[in-house]
């Protein structure tokens, strides 16, 4: 027999899942999302998010509608009045929807959007907290992190929406690059003449927070090995922004490389990703893309919060243990930098090695499976 509160979750057809953080948030929230969508038939998905992550949004088939909004709540956000925030309770209000999922981490808190989805007027809302909210949510999900141990985002966010009915039998990430964005991708890389069984990489040496960035010289030395020792092809990506960083890297690395950064946009970005053998990345936004295309991810992974690692993807995640884990600082506050600075090349050498090889493996038995008799 259903509860009452499960019951009134079935009835709803439209609801606003908010999810006001980066790219790669967004695509760790897409399992939750996918329950939702698939635990009551014709219900509609809206997003809404940051703009950061509207931008992944439209490659995202369980999602209806976006709606980006960058909350003064958001760090990023710039000094501002209240005039985008009122706007924003109207345009919820005029959506008539009929409940609100709030997907936060541990460390965030989930009110300040209870309090815009309570404003306008959205009846069901459900969130994590640590605090009683008492009229802000009608369903609430006592925040236990990280006293109680620390899940996967991903988890945790399947476990918010299973507590109103919400599941899923296929916890993948959710990401589907358009056909445009493959054929532009497929000439690039026919020029190139790259192909799934050649040796190369995505090499990805950009995030946005300089803590979870792995050194340029250690980057460029693992580039080098890779291409002198292990006869990969290296091709660099990354955001205007990143272009002098990847530059600097070619130049030491002393080795042939293609680079790509800054003339990619997401969509692509996301398809070329997907044609790679494998991706050597930070913990950031693409590293999160390879887990939703299904590429296999070299993630040199920061210790700044420990619940960020490549979902359901073959992946090495590599680091150096240190005392100061996690600080969930976008800039070191030791100054040494020693979680990722203290990752040998070598070791990015060989995860990627084993990682490609069983990668054409996997590629090599799925062939051999098709040519089988029945």
């Amino acid at each position: 027999m259903k509860n009452d509160s499960i019951q009134r979750w079935e009835k709803a057809r439209r609801l606003l899942c908010v999810r006001l953080d980066q790219l790669g948030d967004v695509l760790m929230t897409t399992p939750a999302i996918r329950a939702l969508r698939e635990s009551a038939a014709g219900r509609q998905i809206a997003l809404l998010t940051s703009s950061s992550g509207a931008l992944v949004a439209p490659m995202i088939p369980e999602i209806d509608e976006v709606l980006a909004y960058d909350p003064p709540w958001m760090k990023l956000t710039p000094p501002r009045g209240p005039g985008l925030d009122f706007a924003m309770i109207d345009r919820l209000r005029e959506g008539k929807y009929d409940a609100a999922a709030i997907f936060t981490v541990y460390s965030q808190n989930p009110l300040p959007a209870a309090m815009l989805c309570y404003l306008a007027g959205i009846p069901l809302r459900l969130a994590h907290c640590r605090e009683n909210p008492y009229q802000l949510l009608t369903h609430r999900v006592v925040e236990t992190e990280p006293e109680s141990g620390v899940r996967h985002e991903v988890r945790r966010q399947l476990d918010l929406v299973a507590t109103v009915g919400a599941r899923t039998t296929e916890e993948r990430l959710s990401l589907r690059p358009t056909d445009a964005a493959f054929r532009r991708i497929d000439a690039i890389l026919q020029g190139l003449d790259l192909t799934p069984v050649r040796r190369w990489a995505v090499v990805h040496p950009g995030s946005s927070a300089p803590s979870r960035r792995y050194p340029p010289e250690s980057f460029a030395e693992a580039a080098r090995r890779l291409v002198r020792d292990e006869g990969f092809r290296i091709v660099f990506t990354g955001g205007r922004e990143e272009v002098e960083l990847v530059d600097s890297i070619r130049s030491a690395m002393k080795a042939p490389s293609v680079s790509l950064a800054g003339r990619l946009d997401l969509d692509e970005l996301a398809a070329l990703i997907a044609r790679a053998p494998i991706l050597i990345a930070n913990n950031t936004g693409p590293a999160h893309v390879g887990a939703a295309v299904g590429t296999p991810v070299v993630d040199l992974y920061a210790l700044t919060n420990l619940q960020h690692t490549p979902w359901s993807v073959p992946s090495r995640v590599l680091f150096h243990d240190v005392p100061c884990k996690p600080c969930y600082r976008s800039v070191c506050p030791m100054g040494h930098h020693d979680c990722l600075r203290l990752v040998p090349p070598g070791l990015v050498v060989e995860a990627a090695r084993e990682l490609f090889q069983a990668q054409q493996l996997r590629i090599l038995t799925t062939r051999e499976d098709r040519c089988a008799p029945p």
